[in-house]
């Protein structure tokens, strides 16, 4: 982990330098939001910047599902007709390393939520008769980087930023952990993450990968590695869709297509699905859930859950 900050600190001295041989100045984005609030500090200059970007803003709306929701496709003896989470966020903190005209920042956002689900204990149901509220506690992480781009008296002028990394966060289970996710776009090179937090791309300038951008109504195939303690195979959904005002969500369950024991306990698992971008345009994100099967059809099992996501943009 310090090998790969010693790196990223390295790679934000050479941009910076041809940032500041490039820069003349920068306008806002026409999506981001306005605040009329001024911040005192380079800190707090960098929180509002975070939170008034429209790319990291989007990822709220899909996360807290905010009731529960129908799954597109569920294949299972015992059916969970809706599943959703509702979530608040209980404490978030931006941690920030300075490194001369640029910045690290580490965002962590911790949430209490309950696990909603809407089933029957009979597998010849056709309506749920049982309603399951399961509480837990999660913890989402991403990294930032910004760039300073002048001196002036007000903080919120000076800074930009550069790129973002994935959200990932979970309950802390050893038992269930998303590995890899590859996604396939027509016309486009595949998304082959690994570390969503050292996963970058562009916000400002054109350094690090751009964010995938979808026509509407384009489908995207995305498929997910997941590493877990249990034979059964897992509950792994994708909520894509809400705009910044939580419209639109959708739901859909994950496809099981393999899964190996790799010797030591656990099984490596491939899931896929595919969907499609919205009819509308702006910025997204596109989160996926993992949690162990016991956790939706057993009302005793405690919430364990691991969550990456990935912020796109859906043009015309």
């Amino acid at each position: 982990m310090e090998k790969q900050r010693a790196n990223l600190k390295n790679l934000l001295a050479i941009f910076t330098a041809l940032m500041l041989a490039l820069m003349i100045g920068c306008k806002d984005s026409p999506t981001d939001v306005v605040d009329n609030s001024e911040p005192n500090s380079d800190q707090e200059a960098l929180l509002k910047i975070a939170d008034e970007d429209s790319s990291l803003a989007s990822f709220e709306t899909n996360f807290n599902d905010e009731d529960l929701m129908s799954l597109a496709k569920v294949n299972t003896d015992i059916y969970p007709f809706r599943v959703g989470h509702k979530v608040r966020i209980v404490n978030r903190n931006l941690n920030v390393e300075f490194e001369g005209d640029s910045a690290i920042g580490t965002l962590t956002k911790t949430y209490e939520g309950v696990l909603l689900i809407a089933g029957s204990y009979s597998d010849t149901a056709t309506v749920p008769d049982t309603i399951l509220q399961k509480p837990f506690t999660t913890t989402v992480t991403r990294t930032l980087i910004f760039v300073k781009i002048a001196n002036t008296a007000k903080p919120l002028l000076n800074w930009k930023l550069a790129a973002i990394s994935l959200p990932e966060g979970g309950t802390g289970s050893a038992n269930i952990e998303i590995q890899k996710v590859t996604v396939s776009i027509e016309g486009q090179d595949d998304l082959v993450i690994e570390n969503p937090n050292e996963y970058f791309l562009n916000r400002w300038r054109k350094w690090w990968r751009e964010i995938p951008v979808l026509h509407m109504n384009q489908p995207a195939k995305i498929q997910v590695v997941v590493k877990s303690a249990y034979a059964d195979t897992d509950f792994v959904t994708l909520t894509y869709g809400a705009d910044l005002r939580g419209s639109h969500r959708a739901k859909k369950k994950f496809e099981l297509v393999s899964s190996t024991p790799d010797g030591n306990g656990f099984y490596t698992k491939l899931y896929e699905q595919t969907y499609k971008a919205n009819p509308f345009r702006g910025f997204f994100h596109a989160v996926i859930n993992a949690f162990p099967k016991q956790v939706i059809f057993d009302d005793a099992s405690p919430v364990e859950t691991n969550m990456w996501g990935i912020p796109y943009i859906v043009k015309f």
